[in-house]
């Protein structure tokens, strides 16, 4: 099996796994990843014998009933699409000028079910931040230890009676991340095991009582980037208010 092969096997077992199940009819998610794929294919140029660039920064464009039901998904639907672009990207040998960033947005010329892709090239650098989704809520992790459970003192209070009032805490160095259990009366799980302290790799699921922790790197752009996609989801944004990736 080449890797193209492996890429769509992965792509199908990801996406379609997660997020295909919600649709009756309309656009599926596992159609965007191949209409961002057929694009990065494109648009991708040659600039010399080992530099192809490639377009990082994409709009969604889909009918009024499917951004509407890709709205629901909130984020995970944008990290899944943006992790897929970089498997993609990084098989073809393609590179990008800055960070990959993806929004979707209404168009009414577009009938239900199809999915148009615009993209760019946007230059900027690229810093990456730590959050924890939480029950449908994203929480950055502006500290270097974070302290989650359900007391009012902890940095992150979660409505759980299964945890402690200071369950764990999460330690970001900056460039590593590890999480502790902080003494908690039914202890603490990562990815399945019971844990007291280890290494987070990016993806990583706790689980503390009932609540289930996903610790994820996320890229930031740079502030050029981040300008030119202020005026874009001015435009944008409508009676829903909008529907973005995680990073804007």
């Amino acid at each position: 099996m080449g890797i193209l092969d492996s890429f769509e096997k992965g792509l199908e077992r990801a996406v379609n796994g997660a997020f295909a199940k919600t649709f009756k009819s309309g656009v599926q998610p596992v159609e965007i990843t191949s209409a961002l794929r057929r694009e990065l294919d494109t648009k991708a140029a040659v600039v010399s014998r080992d530099r192809i660039l490639a377009p990082n920064r994409f709009t969604v464009r889909l009918a009024d009933a499917d951004y509407r039901r890709m709205a629901d998904l909130g984020p995970a639907l944008v990290d899944e699409l943006s992790q897929l672009v970089q498997q993609h990207a990084a098989s073809q040998g393609y590179q990008f000028t800055g960070a990959v960033t993806i929004t979707f947005a209404e168009d009414d010329t577009l009938s239900e079910g199809m999915v148009q892709i615009d993209s760019t090239s946007v230059s900027g650098t690229v810093a990456w931040t730590p959050v924890v989704d939480i029950n449908g809520q994203r929480h950055q992790l502006v500290k270097s230890r974070t302290v989650i459970g359900r007391g009012s003192d902890a940095d992150i209070t979660i409505d759980d009676t299964g945890t402690s009032r200071r369950h764990v805490e999460v330690i970001w160095d900056g460039t590593r991340a590890q999480v502790r259990d902080l003494g908690s009366t039914n202890g603490s799980q990562l990815n399945g095991a019971p844990v007291k302290q280890a290494i987070l790799e990016p993806d990583s699921v706790i689980t503390i009582g009932r609540t289930r922790i996903i610790f994820r790197v996320v890229a930031q752009a740079g502030a050029d980037q981040t300008e030119a996609r202020r005026a874009d989801n001015s435009a944008q944004r409508h009676d829903m208010g909008g529907f973005w990736g995680p990073n804007s």
